[in-house]
């Protein structure tokens, strides 16, 4: 068991709380006056994970932390059911950690396995955003309040400019009826450990929904981490959107010129380099998590893991 003085796991904390808080309290305050950001509210509605239990720090399964009467005052979600607390230390009980929760740790290490294992694909441009809107009428566009950048006919002839080849389900299966058949491919739920690579902005931002669906298990300064990426991922994702958000402080990132398109591929390449590290660490998260379980099999088993309970597994958290 590794120990965390308290001088240490403060600074964590204190580093989390820079991370995360002023966006998770900004959420808040909007959704109590019914008000909308149509960049940043995504981090809080796609991903659903509470902005209040984002905000709590916790330690990582197999991290015991020095703590006094006073810390566990007040840091009161540290004294749940899922902690044990002894002489001084505290630490989660991994004996609460379930059968369930270790087959979707498997599941989890098996995207990030071969995500890692396959080259990334750079060439979408972020055309998925183009995509949602794509023949819509300006009552179905979903950021309402905010003009698009191009006239109806003049989007449209820019999407079917570009080959689209979206490999992200989540993002594909937003697609407007009359875009769908523009794809490439074909991403389906099932065929995302198949599909997903570590050039897509949205597979990178999902790594922060996939730590967070096994929190407290792997600990906030991954989930934390996570969270930030997301974020500079969504902002991407919006400024090469074809919605016109200057009234925000977002300035266009114009895919529909080959410099916006340099440039979109330039910063999508340096978050997916960002991504890298982080999917690393919760794939060894997750294959020691997954390890918790006596009911399920090893690690070194993993490449070896039954398709359909796998997947069986994954619409079950999804759904959750």
């Amino acid at each position: 068991m590794i120990i965390w003085g308290r001088e240490q796991w403060r600074a964590r904390m204190q580093a989390h709380a820079a991370r995360v808080d002023a966006l998770a309290d900004a959420f808040v305050d909007r959704r109590s006056r019914g008000a909308k950001h149509p960049v940043h509210d995504f981090l809080f509605t796609y991903y659903s994970f509470a902005p209040s239990r984002l905000k709590q720090w916790v330690p990582p399964a197999g991290v015991s932390l020095e703590v006094t009467s006073a810390d566990l005052e007040a840091c009161p979600w540290l004294q749940s059911g899922r902690f044990m607390h002894a002489s001084g230390l505290l630490h989660l009980d991994t004996c609460r950690f379930t059968p369930r929760e270790a087959d979707f740790a498997s599941w989890v290490a098996t995207l990030c396995t071969r995500i890692l294992g396959r080259a990334g694909r750079f060439s979408c441009y972020g055309l998925h955003e183009w995509a949602m809107v794509y023949r819509q009428s300006a009552e179905e566009v979903r950021h309402q309040g905010y003009e698009l950048r191009l006239p109806p006919d003049e989007l449209a002839a820019f999407v079917q400019s570009l080959p689209v080849c979206c490999s992200h389900y989540d993002a594909y299966r937003f697609f407007t009826p009359a875009a769908r058949p523009l794809n490439v491919l074909n991403p389906t739920l099932d065929t995302r450990p198949d599909m997903e690579q570590g050039a897509c902005l949205h597979a990178n931002m999902d790594l922060y929904k996939w730590s967070s669906k096994l929190w407290p298990w792997t600990g906030s300064d991954l989930i934390g981490e996570c969270f930030a990426l997301a974020m500079r991922g969504r902002d991407l994702d919006m400024r090469a959107s074809p919605y016109d958000l200057a009234a925000l402080g977002y300035e266009a990132l114009k895919i529909e010129t080959p410099e916006g398109r340099a440039q979109y591929e330039r910063e999508q390449r340096a978050l997916a380099q960002q991504a890298v590290e982080l999917r690393r660490r919760l794939q060894s998260a997750c294959l020691t998590l997954s390890g918790l379980s006596v009911s399920h099999a090893p690690p070194h088993l993993l490449a070896q893991a039954d398709e359909g309970a796998l997947r069986q597994v994954q619409r079950a958290a999804l759904e959750s």
